[in-house]
């Protein structure tokens, strides 16, 4: 009996679908079950990413391709739109969700988590994949204790769709249960232009930079009587997720539940 973990990579056509695509392809833990993707449907999916005809062709039946395929895990970078969707489907099939796609809402993860324990089944939703990146906000979660005061800059493209970043979200939201909270700046401060300060979170603020030329960046910067603290993170390449990827892979199949966010996977 084959120990190969048969991946559906969802969007395969994609940026990070692509990257997916290229990961499975060439590990030997893995195997390439299905791959969906709107534009490319028809095509072999190996050639999505300059590599010799794997006998996979790409579909656009999301559905269908799970059921025929049988995937022990399906690997989703799409868009918010069709997350919630997408997940609650592979779900009912009995295949493990890890999705990349931010825009989930509380009451949503809540829902997939009971579908996902009622299948018996484990599941991921992560804002970011990057070890580094994760690191970065578990270090910025223990600053917290210590220095209150934080605020955070994430940069992303102009493309980007959401702000602020699922990134930056999570790192608040691991920050704002280490601290009681502190709103922070003078009581009498104005913004002569509305959104100067940011977006207010717990207290604290975060202030989203879209620009054409950048990729990923995150600071999270902590002040403090005669002293500051800043922890940065800066993502060059999309390939720089694939380990975390393949990481999430392999332990979603040893849990039950839904699980939001990949730092549960990291001690």
């Amino acid at each position: 009996m084959s120990n190969l973990i048969r991946v559906a990579v969802i969007g395969a056509g994609g940026r990070m679908g692509k990257e997916v695509v290229k990961l499975v392809l060439q590990d030997e833990e893995l195997e390439l079950a299905c791959a969906v993707g709107m534009s490319d449907s028809g095509k072999d999916a190996a050639s999505l990413v300059g590599l010799p005809p794997c006998g996979v062709i790409v579909t656009s039946d999301l559905e269908l391709a799970l059921v025929e395929s049988k995937p022990d895990v399906m690997v989703d970078f799409t868009n918010p739109q069709s997350a919630y969707g997408n997940t609650a489907l592979a779900i009912k099939h009995g295949v493990r969700p890890v999705m990349g796609t931010t825009g989930f809402t509380s009451e949503q993860i809540e829902d997939l988590d009971k579908q996902c324990q009622d299948k018996g089944i484990g599941g991921l939703i992560a804002p970011n994949f990057s070890i580094g990146a994760i690191l970065m906000m578990k270090f910025a979660a223990q600053a917290a204790k210590y220095l209150p005061h934080v605020e955070i800059i994430e940069t992303h493209g102009d493309q980007k769709l959401d702000a602020p970043s699922g990134t930056s979200i999570k790192t608040a939201e691991l920050i704002a249960a280490n601290r009681e909270e502190l709103r922070q700046g003078n009581p009498s401060e104005e913004e002569v232009i509305e959104g100067a300060r940011g977006g207010y979170y717990n207290g604290f603020r975060i202030h989203s930079v879209r620009l054409p030329g950048v990729f990923a960046q995150q600071e999270v910067i902590f002040g403090g009587f005669g002293q500051s603290l800043k922890i940065r993170h800066d993502s060059y390449e999309r390939a720089g997720y694939m380990p975390g990827v393949k990481m999430a892979v392999q332990k979603v199949m040893e849990y039950t539940g839904m699980i939001y966010g990949f730092d549960h996977f990291i001690e």
